[in-house]
């Protein structure tokens, strides 16, 4: 998925060598089989981490953003339900610089998609988005994010 306001649309360039890397190691690996942990594809530019959790309520996640990466998020096992709006306008709740990681009060209007197994959307700084959020009851998945560098 490829979502952006047409003002930044040729800002990123979403199939250069850093993202095909990613996408490669997607379709090309055995994640299921993969305990959790990082995976550095591409030295500190490009680096997967897999996760086993359970996913929650909706109302008990928070929007979120990154300064530094894009977030490639890959359904491996399970099903989620993730939300995504636009990043300006939205009220700062949280910042951990250490983690590349902005938290925000929840918006009055945002979008969900529904992420299944081999499903990936692809998110930019300019995008706040809400993981991990339930699929209607709370489940086990297995998902990978890959941090791509600006």
């Amino acid at each position: 998925m490829f979502f952006c306001n047409i003002s930044i649309a040729e800002k990123y360039d979403y199939l250069e060598e850093k993202f095909r890397v990613a996408y490669r190691w997607l379709a090309e690996t055995n994640i299921k089989d993969l305990p959790e942990g990082f995976y550095p594809l591409l030295g500190d530019d490009v680096i997967a981490g897999v996760q086993e959790y359970t996913t929650f309520l909706w109302e008990n996640g928070r929007f979120e953003t990154h300064d530094k990466y894009f977030d490639i998020q890959y359904m491996v096992t399970g099903d989620e339900m993730f939300g995504i709006c636009k990043r300006d306008g939205l009220k700062e709740a949280d910042r951990i610089p250490e983690n590349d990681v902005v938290f925000y009060e929840e918006p009055g209007r945002s979008g969900q998609v529904l992420l299944r197994e081999g499903d990936l959307i692809v998110v930019a700084p300019e995008d706040a988005h809400k993981p991990r959020c339930a699929a209607g009851e709370p489940a086990p998945v297995k998902k990978v994010v890959v941090k791509v560098r600006i």
